[in-house]
């Protein structure tokens, strides 16, 4: 149960540098288990999701080395045929890629539901059918996925997602590689770090095609070797940093982000009064006037993503007009509402849709972190608050970004995390 502490009112100002991707990293890592040879991956994020898939696959007996804080040599070379540990599993969503990694290299897999953010139902059947196109029996056995490939292994087949998903597109795709013949994915998911799983696999040796497409094809190969692979900059980090900036005021380069991941993003903020410069490899975003109203319906890339809703949604509080979000991934996902509306935040939620009228300013007070994203938005509200803000459950946050104290503290922002409990040294995740 620990706290940030957040003094609001001050204009965001510098430089802020983001981390590599999350939703790259935790399907990396388990990918490294089809790897014969050292895995040298850099730009790591140092955040608890990843220590807790190097917590696991430690335990399966691989070898992990920093070489620092983002930068890992992993050799799964030898590492054995067990379960996966149970408590490890169930505090993170990504652990599901664990079944299809599990699967292509070994032949089975008995992996615990996952846990990760409570935010709706997020069933995993459109990855038990694309493991099923390979030729592999799947069930679920009191609150396990348990999966076997036949007894000459998976082969390629075909497969059509009933619906665009960017977890069953990534473990198809980890289960597929070292199959006999050749995967197809139809109504693929296009996220940017579906590009950065399929470059990494490619780089190891695997033959795959079409990422960042609808249509992928994954051409089995014998084996994978070792080598080097940097992940790419998190999408969401970088929108989290630039919608604050929005929210708050200020002028803040953000570095270390490709500018085409962020159009989306970056246009919905203009469209709200914010000024967006891109360069290179950087964005720098400037709000001195108001902001003004804007709807969003989130959508799968390259649509306005469903994880910065809720940061949006501050922008949007504090915007002139009545804006309105559009939830179309997640059956809910407006828990964040009620904590912004004890703000002085003037949000009605009606099913899948969000409608906000903005306020002249929101007021500091104890809320919780609902959910990672939702995390996200309490800091930026705190931020643009005025007086103190006391966030709870920051454990969350913590799944997804990396030294946020630090990088906030950075652009001038007053932020302290207050430890009111023991620290573990893996943070969980209901």
């Amino acid at each position: 149960m620990n706290k940030y502490v957040i003094q609001g009112g001050t204009p965001l100002s510098g430089t802020v540098t983001i981390s590599g991707a999350k939703n790259a990293a935790v399907a990396i890592l388990p990918a490294a288990l089809l790897v014969n040879g050292t895995c040298r991956i850099e730009n790591v994020p140092n955040i608890s999701d990843v220590c807790l898939l190097v917590e696991i696959l430690r335990d399966m007996g691989a070898k992990i080395s920093y070489l620092n804080a983002n930068t890992l040599d992993i050799d799964c070379t030898h590492v054995r045929d067990v379960e996966s540990s149970d408590e490890l599993v169930r505090r993170i969503r990504a652990s599901y890629y664990l079944i299809g990694a599990q699967l292509g290299r070994f032949g089975h897999a008995r992996v615990a539901l996952p846990g990760g953010c409570n935010f709706g139902a997020r069933p995993i059947d459109q990855h038990i059918k694309g493991f099923e196109a390979l030729g592999a029996t799947v069930d679920l056995n009191n609150g396990f996925v348990c999966a076997y490939a036949p007894e000459n292994g998976l082969r390629g087949g075909r497969v059509n997602l009933d619906v665009v998903s960017v977890g069953a597109t990534m473990n198809i795709m980890i289960g597929a590689v070292l199959a006999e013949g050749t995967t197809i994915i139809e109504n693929a998911a296009k996220e940017p770090h579906i590009v950065d799983l399929a470059n990494f696999l490619n780089a190891m040796g695997a033959k795959v095609s079409g990422a960042g497409t609808d249509h992928i094809k994954v051409r089995g190969v014998r084996a994978l070797r070792g080598g080097s692979y940097s992940i790419i900059p998190d999408q969401i980090e970088a929108g989290t940093y630039m919608v604050a900036v929005a929210a708050v005021g200020g002028n803040v380069l953000v570095r270390n982000v490709i500018p085409k991941h962020m159009d989306c993003i970056s246009a919905k903020l203009r469209e709200m009064g914010a000024k967006v410069t891109e360069y290179d490899d950087a964005i720098r975003v400037q709000r001195t006037g108001l902001l003004r109203r804007a709807n969003v319906k989130t959508m799968p890339y390259p649509g306005f993503p469903t994880d910065m809703q809720p940061q949006i949604a501050v922008c949007m509080a504090l915007a002139s007009g009545v804006s309105f979000i559009r939830e179309s991934i997640y059956d809910t996902r407006f828990g964040y509402c009620a904590e912004l509306n004890r703000m002085g935040a003037s949000i009605k939620v009606e099913t899948k849709t969000a409608v906000i009228s903005g306020v002249a300013k929101l007021q500091g007070c104890a809320v919780r972190a609902c959910d990672l994203r939702a995390g996200a938005a309490m800091v930026i509200a705190g931020l643009a608050a005025e007086g103190e803000t006391v966030v709870e459950d920051v454990e969350y946050i913590e799944r997804g970004y990396e030294d946020i104290i630090h990088k906030i503290s950075g652009m001038g922002g007053s932020i302290r995390r207050m430890e009111t409990a023991a620290e573990l040294s893996i943070p969980a995740a209901v």
